[in-house]
């Protein structure tokens, strides 16, 4: 019984997901309150949806321990955030949707997260340590995966997008392949730090594994179906609304990061910060090598390119995260101040978004 009622939001999000089918139509014809309060209850639907897709990660997570169990948290908001995607670009034309979405969701993982919970952390702990093993390997590797995802294609002319769209999701796929089988086999204590401190996230012994996956899987089709009405009622309310044409993009990164907020914070405070490093970078690594195929596969399919050149704005906002967090992540240890430092970048980058500029 304990169970099934923690499951609410899944029977909550189907209640709305009724609703949505139903009222729908009426509520863009009639637009204003009546479009954006049924919008609220599918993204709100949503986000509920993912936090128990999270729990149930989380689960398999304390089971399966580390680096295991962060990569099943970070790909079970990848696979939200891909599924919302990709339902989301069979709207209306949105060619800079699928940059905006990996952009917006680097800023939430890098400067929202690891600044919270350096934040939370160091005031609670002081100097909370880490592998930093673990930094420079993620680090390594984002750097590469954006410069050949989101950098490159800005040189790349039209005639040549397809050859390069096809070296982009193979380099892609041999990269996260091969930064699995170090993270989990040759290299794996480079992503493990023990003290004294760690405690074990409430684990349900009782259930099994097959259950929680079950479960997952479920939860994330439940995400596409949801999805499929927030973009139509996304697209009627943007239409000519003069909102930033980047919200849609944050909302998906915003949905996919949510549970990784609390979970990382969660981790911060029992002074575990290991998981959030993690969890931060672990989250942006997953959405660059795993999103960006997917979206250009979708291109090639459709015979037509979508834009993943960066904007000045955003490639500078990326500069400065990056340099940011290897000047921080250097030492195996983290503090307010370096939480502030990349908390502040995240508020630049709301700033930004609000003022159209991303």
């Amino acid at each position: 019984m304990k169970n099934l009622k923690s499951e609410l939001p899944i029977a909550a999000a189907l209640v709305a997901l009724g609703l949505g089918f139903a009222l729908e139509h009426g509520a863009i014809e009639h637009g204003g309150g009546a479009l954006w309060g049924l919008l609220l209850v599918i993204l709100a639907a949503i986000i509920g949806v993912a936090f128990r897709i999270a729990h149930h990660a989380e689960v398999l997570a304390v089971r399966f321990g580390e680096p295991y169990g962060t990569l099943i948290l970070t790909l079970a908001a990848v696979s939200v955030e891909v599924v919302i995607l990709v339902v989301l670009l069979t709207g209306d034309p949105n060619p800079t949707l699928a940059r905006d979405t990996v952009f917006s969701a680097v800023m939430f993982d890098i400067n929202g997260i690891l600044g919270l919970a350096a934040i939370v952390g160091g005031l609670k702990h002081g100097s909370a340590k880490y592998n930093v093993d673990s930094a420079n390997s993620f680090i390594a590797m984002l750097i590469v995966a954006l410069g050949i995802g989101m950098f490159i294609p800005d040189f790349v002319p039209g005639e040549k997008w397809q050859i390069y769209s096809v070296f982009s999701i193979g380099i892609m796929a041999v990269m996260y392949m091969g930064f699995l089988r170090l993270q989990t086999v040759e290299h794996r204590t480079f992503f493990e730090y023990s003290s004294e401190t760690d405690k074990e996230v409430h684990d349900e012994a009782h259930s099994p594994n097959a259950l929680h996956i079950g479960i997952m899987i479920g939860a994330i089709v439940l995400v596409g179906l949801l999805s499929e009405i927030l973009s139509v009622l996304l697209d009627a309310g943007l239409a000519g609304s003069g909102l930033p044409k980047s919200i849609p993009a944050v909302l998906v990164a915003l949905i996919s990061a949510s549970p990784e907020i609390l979970t990382a914070l969660k981790a911060a405070q029992q002074d575990r910060m290991q998981t959030t490093i993690n969890i931060a970078l672990g989250a942006s690594l997953a959405t660059v090598l795993l999103t960006l195929p997917v979206i250009e596969a979708i291109a090639l399919f459709n015979g037509e390119r979508i834009v993943m050149a960066l904007t000045p704005v955003q490639g500078g906002m990326l500069l400065l995260t990056f340099v940011t967090v290897m000047n921080n992540l250097h030492d195996g240890e983290t503090n307010a101040i370096e939480g502030i430092s990349h908390f502040a970048l995240f508020a630049a980058f709301i700033a930004l978004v609000t003022m159209g500029l991303i």
